[in-house]
């Protein structure tokens, strides 16, 4: 439990700040993405206070020999643009700008009992099995 309730707690601020600043509701993101029609620019802002906490906690790692509850972090270690990424990039665009989900918001958008957020949930988690699936089968 001790390692899981650190992400529970991180878990539930992110996604009551999803839900508090209403990036759980599709037509927001539609009405942020339509920049030739009613263009919405709150997502900008909740997008832009993001950067603070996150620039500050980098500048924490840099002092920090390991995390507090790990025995290491967890950094990407390729910084190259290589076509999975893009691909995998564009995905995620177009299925956001389609449906106005994507997964912290759509995950925080269960607790509204819509059946939209339990769609789209439905259909990340068959995505994720199928690059599962597909990922096994090509490094044998």
């Amino acid at each position: 439990m001790g390692r899981i309730l650190p992400g529970l707690v991180v878990g539930l601020i992110f996604g009551a700040g999803l839900t508090l600043s209403d990036m759980v509701n599709p037509a927001r993101v539609h009405a942020f993405l339509d920049v030739a029609g009613a263009w919405d620019p709150t997502l900008l802002f909740v997008l832009g206070a993001a950067i603070l906490p996150s620039a500050i906690a980098y500048l924490i790692r840099r002092r920090m020999g390991r995390p507090l509850i790990e025995s290491a972090f967890s950094l990407p270690e390729s910084r190259s643009l290589d076509r999975p990424l893009l691909l995998g990039a564009s995905l995620f665009g177009i299925g956001w700008g389609l449906v106005g989900f994507c997964p912290g918001p759509a995950l925080a958008g269960l607790v509204l009992g819509t059946w939209q957020p339990f769609a789209f949930v439905a259909a990340m988690l068959a995505g994720m099995a199928l690059h599962t699936v597909t990922l096994s089968r090509s490094t044998r």
